[in-house]
């Protein structure tokens, strides 16, 4: 049987979820939130040893006012609430992304978070992917790559070495709800050979039948990575 050793998932449709109920879009989030716990819960249940959570993409920084201080809220919430719980089930927080751009009050948040939990040996390493897009990591790893005078010359292995995921293995499948099918700027470098898989459910409507439905689709595939033929 195939590994599943890395799970990704863009958590797409919160705000929809919202509007179809005439709901405000900090409502979806709130249950968008729900979610993403219940996303934690499946990965430790099934022995999955890294989770990535897209929670906010640097496209997410065009959006209303409104709508990102209500992110940026919700987030400083859920590490405040979650945490400890996270701390009890050993599960090691990772944040990828431009954190500078936040508020000293989620980066401080962000800082005691990650300290928390590591205090042990991880059952799951949850790596948050906030304020983050592929193109944004991409470019920041070859501007590193650059300042760094004893770097000679740039080829994969030595780019994959500044990206923000160089501590984490590449996904071995993304999960995306809300309908869409494409990557909309996440995991860009890190998903060329992720397999993908597509689910019309809004993330506040997923629950456990379709992570389960996302996992038998991904191991009834033969996974070739361009090496195999036929």
């Amino acid at each position: 049987m195939k590994n599943l050793n890395h799970l990704a998932v863009i958590m797409d449709g919160n705000s929809r979820w919202a509007k179809n109920r005439n709901l405000p879009s900090k409502a979806g989030h709130k249950e968008g939130v729900k979610k993403a716990r219940l996303a934690v819960e499946y990965a430790l249940e099934k022995k999955i040893s890294y989770l990535t959570l897209f929670a906010f993409s640097t496209e997410n920084w065009l959006r209303e006012e409104l709508e990102v201080k209500d992110l940026i809220s919700l987030f400083f919430d859920a590490l405040e609430e979650q945490t400890p719980d996270l701390r009890e089930q050993k599960v090691k927080l990772n944040f990828i992304g431009d954190i500078s751009r936040f508020n000293k009050k989620l980066i401080k948040k962000i800082e005691k978070s990650k300290k928390l939990t590591e205090e042990y040996e991880p059952k799951l390493n949850l790596i948050i992917a906030a304020s983050y897009g592929g193109k944004w990591d991409i470019i920041n790893a070859v501007n590193k790559f650059y300042s760094d005078k004893n770097n000679k010359e740039l080829n994969e292995n030595s780019l994959e070495d500044y990206l923000e995921t160089k501590n984490f293995p590449n996904p071995d499948l993304i999960i995306r709800s809300g309908g869409e099918q494409r990557l909309s700027n996440f995991y860009l470098w890190q998903s060329s050979y992720s397999e993908l898989y597509f689910s019309k459910k809004l993330w506040p409507d997923f629950n456990e039948k379709d992570f389960e439905n996302a996992l038998e689709d991904f191991f009834g595939r033969k996974r070739k990575f361009g090496i195999e033929t036929g």
